[in-house]
């Protein structure tokens, strides 16, 4: 079956930006560690999975329906810095030269895009490799879906399939949700239940199956927990509609679109000196599957013996080998 490797394009620019010294940049000053590790984790994706398809997802600036349920989704985050921002351009530009698919929407995150299109895939038959640093990717996990979870940097990546799932966190993947809802999740400003950290989330889940199960056995836990949990469960279940992924943006694409197609050297090339990327066009290179550019024009040729120069023919363009 084919497969299809979908990244997050901003997961992996972030971690890629604080793995990688700020030094690295280009003879002109432009810092270029985000766009080298993101261009790095493809040319490695590319030579040690060699997927049939390519896509990236982008998250936008425009508020998501998640602030919109809840204002104070993330709201803890800063702003990019500047130097990671400016890397933006750059890191779309690469994709576009190698022929990546790009798909971004506002109102949803990259995260959504990634459902969406992983989903489809799925259904459609097609293995699908999601590559992303975020854990909430993990609900996606199915028979024919996988995970390349980046725990740390760049190259610190795990492939997570449901049996890591279960044995990490002692649920399955479509229990994730309900987990993360629980524990709460600091990085986007989601707080769990006091008292109910991984290992509480995890008992809870296994003893009861599902958010439902454990609100209608409060009687079951232990005075102190049972008040913490109701006091909190609307915050609980909003957490759950937060951190589930929409598996239905309106996009439009086709699968087919995704496949990997040649790419031009000589634009490739050109990307990548202008990023002073000499290492990282070696290693694509090694890997095949580019163009040499636009043809030139074909022309009819005749090879035809001369004893003498007077019989040289007297129009068109000609070459004289000696032998």
């Amino acid at each position: 079956m084919p497969t299809l490797a979908i990244l997050d394009g901003h997961s992996l620019a972030y971690r890629a930006f604080y793995a990688l010294p700020s030094d690295l940049a280009t003879p002109a000053g432009q810092v270029t560690n985000a766009v080298y590790g993101f261009t790095s984790m493809i040319i490695r994706l590319l030579g040690d999975e060699a997927p049939d398809a390519l896509a990236v997802a982008w998250d936008t600036p425009a508020r998501t329906f998640r602030s919109d349920l809840y204002p104070e989704y993330k709201a803890q985050r800063e702003s990019a810095p500047d130097l990671f921002r400016s890397q933006l351009p750059l890191m779309r530009e690469v994709a576009s030269a190698l022929q990546i698919r790009q798909f971004e929407l506002e109102g949803y995150e990259a995260d959504d895009l990634i459902a969406t299109v992983a989903s489809e895939a799925s259904s459609e038959g097609w293995d699908v490799l999601v590559v992303t640093g975020d854990r909430d990717a993990f609900q996606l996990i199915e028979d024919r879906v996988t995970v390349l979870y980046t725990r740390r940097g760049i190259t610190d990546v795990v492939r997570a399939d449901a049996a890591y799932v279960e044995e990490r966190y002692g649920i399955g993947p479509d229990a994730y949700p309900q987990y993360a809802a629980l524990r709460g999740d600091s990085s986007d400003n989601l707080p769990g239940v006091p008292g109910v950290g991984e290992k509480t989330a995890t008992r809870l889940l296994q003893e009861h199956g599902s958010l439902d199960g454990i609100f209608q056995h409060l009687d079951q836990a232990s005075p102190k927990l049972a008040e913490s949990l109701a006091k909190h469960r609307d915050q609980v279940y909003l957490n759950l509609q937060l951190t589930r992924l929409d598996r239905s943006v309106p996009i439009t694409w086709e699968l087919e679109e995704l496949r990997r197609t040649e790419w031009d050297q000589a634009e490739v090339k050109r990307v990548f000196d202008g990023l002073a990327f000499q290492s990282l066009w070696t290693r694509l290179v090694e890997l095949g599957g580019g163009s040499a550019g636009p043809a030139g024009e074909v022309l009819d040729t005749e090879v035809v013996p001369l004893r003498d120069l007077g019989e040289l023919p007297d129009s068109g363009p000609l070459v004289v080998e000696p032998y």
